[in-house]
């Protein structure tokens, strides 16, 4: 009687089809991510240290009069660690015997959505605590082509840089769309967020030069219908890498089974707490009928 044994090579190829699908899903599936400023610890470091200098005044001189006045640096300083973050799959002997291709990638499409969705999250976790905690909008408003409006009037007047962007709910967008109307939901997407990993979750609205994009992940507040998006910079957040993706290996003969480890090494958090706020809003789904 024939028989079928599963082999590391097996394994390998297979876990080859995984890692590739699931870092393929992982890039295009986490706009976030690709909107804040990205950082990387060098080899024997631990934390980043970003330094922050206030702002300076310039003034009048009057010819042959020494200035007297001189400007303060004020430096600060923000300090982010990193922490692990992963997932593990376990294949059977029975799986690998089967060497199903459509299968791995089934499985790796499913571990890269989960990297996305973590990291997605995580950034989103960050909102309410842009600009000091203080919010645009609040529970029960919807964000209309006025509201729009206000809120980037706010952003630019409150300095919050070049290069804004808006992120919110496909529901709350949708109200947007519907406000705006066709002619307003056409514009192209400026260059500096035309990738791959943003540009499908373009909305195809942009109002004072700020495009507005879509994140399904933005969850609801406790029982209400609103949830949090954000109008902020790119410098206002930041996500800082310590390792890219490992994986690791390891047999388990008694559940007769490869187990296949995941991890990675990253922190997100604020850079610039002035440079962005949330935007609270309704999310609930509209009426189809």
């Amino acid at each position: 009687m024939a028989t079928q044994t599963s082999t590391s090579g097996n394994l390998q190829n297979m876990s080859r089809i995984m890692l590739a699908q699931a870092r393929y899903t992982e890039e295009h599936n986490a706009p976030m991510l690709a909107l804040i400023e990205q950082f990387n610890l060098g080899k024997g470091e631990y934390k980043l240290e970003i330094p922050k200098v206030g702002t300076m005044s310039a003034e009048d001189l009057a010819e042959g009069q020494d200035m007297i006045d001189s400007e303060d640096i004020d430096v600060s300083t923000v300090t982010a660690t990193t922490a692990e973050v992963g997932l593990k799959v376990i294949i059977t002997d029975t799986l690998l015997r089967q060497n199903n291709e459509d299968v791995y990638k089934i499985i790796g499409k499913q571990m890269g959505d989960a990297m996305a969705r973590k990291k997605d999250t995580d950034i989103i976790a960050l909102f309410p605590s842009l600009n000091g905690g203080a919010e645009f909008g609040g529970d029960g408003a919807n964000l209309t082509l006025a509201f729009a409006s206000a809120l980037i009037a706010n952003a630019k007047s409150g300095k919050f840089g070049s290069d804004l962007f808006a992120v919110h709910h496909p529901n709350a967008i949708w109200k947007l769309a519907t406000d705006v109307g066709n002619t307003l939901a056409t514009y192209p997407l400026p260059d500096a967020f035309n990738k791959p990993a943003v540009k499908d979750y373009y909305s195809g609205i942009k109002l004072s030069g700020v495009p507005f994009f879509e994140d399904g992940n933005i969850a609801k507040i406790g029982t209400t219908d609103s949830g949090y998006g954000v109008i902020a910079s790119k410098s206002a957040m930041g996500h800082l890498s310590a390792s890219g993706r490992t994986e690791e290996r390891e047999r388990d003969a008694s559940l007769r089974a490869f187990e296949v480890v995941i991890t990675e090494d990253y922190a997100v958090f604020e850079v610039d707490d002035s440079k962005g706020a949330a935007i609270r809003q309704e999310i609930g789904d509209p009426a189809t009928a």
